[in-house]
């Protein structure tokens, strides 16, 4: 029996650009969203809180496959799901390795995958016994919830994480926090991959991103210098997560390009991702289309570049006043070649509330143009 209704769990902008190729393939979609007004709220038919089995399955049940715009369902409920019989994509076991980053060090290297030296410590001691055999530096994450920059810091002494310590401690669970080593890198790169329950898997372009406090801010397809080694090693990298993870839908692996010419894994998304934006333009299966097709289980896109190159930056905060709409008329007049989303959120300072894509055959042309459509929004 064909499937064709889609339920996404959250109503965040994720789920909101869900919503034009699936309504462009017939498909309907409805959305799950933590509270009323959300970004995804024209398609919401449910609100409630993803932490509820209740909930979720009243929503589940209403829907041929269930999928999502983040990763915090607890794997209880989805695997709850599961046993009635309700297709989950990327299915419970899978999405362990985006909930918890100790898990998803010890599966990588387990699979043989590269990824930083690292360690879980559960006391300042351990921290300090990493940081000795480290140069006395290193990178301290929480397992959980990290995103964006928060729950990540740079710690020079043993004592520098124990505010986070103490939380595992009044917690009550216990538990342990990731320590790496701080990587050396040149740049850092983002390779999608989108793989289909019955296992069909496809790339896009490995892409670079460029940081801004902690926050991606731009991102440009392909990574320049790329073609050859990186590129094969990029994709080969993703292929292999996706398919050791069992992960089902789109992936995204963030990767660092260290000065030793290295591609070492930092983070996984097993969801679109932020630098997978650009493909919406830039390729010719974008990653919501091709997200929608792989949990469906049907014949995946190309994935191939329209363009040469493809720069997308994202809108940061946004206006000090009024709304990303009214700085429309100007920055469209401006910039006809320039391609604007917005996500239906009100502007606050480091949120991301929107994004511009450019594509062209001249870097340096598209990258300019693609900074001065998003300056139109800044506040």
């Amino acid at each position: 029996m064909a499937r064709n209704t889609i339920g996404v769990i959250g109503g965040g902008q994720l789920a909101r650009m869900m919503i034009p190729p699936a309504v462009a393939l017939g498909i309907d979609i409805h959305v799950l969203e933590e509270a009323e007004g959300m970004s995804a709220d024209l398609a919401a038919t449910g609100v409630g809180d993803y932490r509820d089995l209740d909930t979720v399955l009243a929503f589940a049940q209403t829907v041929d496959v269930v999928t999502f715009d983040h990763e915090h369902v607890p794997p209880a409920i989805l695997r709850e799901l599961v046993s009635r019989g309700i297709p989950v994509h990327p299915g419970p076991d899978a999405l362990l390795y985006a909930q918890d980053k100790l898990q998803m060090r010890s599966k990588l290297s387990e699979l043989g995958l590269p990824v930083p030296d690292w360690a879980a410590v559960e006391s300042a001691d351990e921290l300090g016994a990493f940081l000795a055999d480290h140069g006395g530096r290193a990178v301290v994450k929480t397992a959980r919830g990290g995103y964006d920059g928060k729950g990540v810091r740079v710690v020079t002494d043993a004592t520098g994480a124990d505010d986070w310590f103490l939380a595992l401690a009044e917690d009550g669970r216990g538990g342990a926090l990731l320590v790496e080593e701080l990587v050396d890198f040149r740049r850092e790169l983002a390779q999608l991959v989108a793989r289909r329950p019955s296992g069909e898997i496809a790339t896009w372009p490995v892409v670079e991103t460029v940081q801004k406090n902690g926050v991606c801010a731009e991102v440009i397809a392909p990574a320049p210098g790329s073609t050859g080694r990186v590129a094969a090693v990029s994709a080969e990298i993703a292929t292999r997560v996706a398919e050791g993870l069992g992960v089902t839908g789109v992936l995204a692996v963030e990767l660092f390009e260290t000065t030793d010419g290295r591609v070492l894994v930092n983070e996984l998304a097993m969801r679109p991702h932020n630098s997978g934006h650009w493909s919406i333009e830039g390729a010719v299966t974008g990653q919501f289309e091709q997200h929608l097709r792989a949990v469906l289980d049907l014949p995946l896109g190309s994935t191939a570049a329209r363009e040469e190159w493809s720069v997308m930056v994202n809108i940061l905060g946004g206006p000090a006043e009024g709304t990303l709409q009214d700085r429309y008329p100007a920055a469209l007049a401006a910039h006809p070649e320039a391609k604007f989303h917005g996500y239906g959120k009100a502007p606050r300072p480091g949120r991301k509330v929107g994004h511009v894509t450019v594509t062209g055959d001249d870097l340096d042309d598209v990258v300019y143009s693609a900074r001065a459509a998003a300056a139109f929004f800044e506040g």
